[in-house]
């Protein structure tokens, strides 16, 4: 068991020991100081990442947020455009129907004044012809009545009389 390099001898121990002294040296001058800062350049990449990562996770959160604003504005413009495309519809039939009622009317009160005109205009006819008929009649009645001079005389007095009495 006297193998050298699981027992070593005092020499190499002591060679070994100022060869990792020197590599620690060296490391340390250059080697760690470049590993340090390659890792805290890491670390910082690593961290401005997670920062960008939350800040947009943030910007996705008030962009969401502002998307529903926006789609809940939307949906009540689109409610109250809705609501009012109703109510000027209802407004447009109401319109329509009181101007249709209000037509009607016209023509149905210009019908009955055309009837009554038209009643009045053949009542007027009807009694100037019964006026017609009648004096007709009368003037052949007194034609019959006149033709005989004592009854002629007793109907003018009589007539008379009747006049004054009155």
């Amino acid at each position: 068991m006297n193998n050298p390099l699981i027992n070593p001898g005092l020499g190499t121990f002591f060679w070994m020991l100022v060869s990792f002294g020197v590599l620690v040296f060296i490391l340390g001058k250059w080697g760690w100081p470049m590993l340090l800062k390659a890792l805290n350049k890491r670390e910082k990449a690593i961290a401005d990442s997670l920062n960008a990562a939350e800040k947009a996770r943030e910007e996705m959160r008030q962009l969401t947020a502002h998307n529903e604003d926006l789609l809940r504005e939307a949906k009540i413009q689109r409610d109250e455009l809705l609501r009012n495309a109703r109510l000027t519809s209802d407004k447009i039939i109401e319109d329509a129907r009181i101007k249709a009622t209000e037509e009607a009317d016209r023509i149905v009160e210009n019908a009955r004044e055309s009837i009554n005109y038209e009643k009045l205009k053949a009542m007027h006819d009807l009694k100037n012809q019964i006026a017609s008929l009648s004096i007709d009649i009368a003037e052949k009645l007194m034609k019959a009545e006149l033709s005989d001079k004592q009854k002629a005389d007793g109907i003018i007095h009589r007539e008379l009389d009747e006049i004054h009495l009155n």
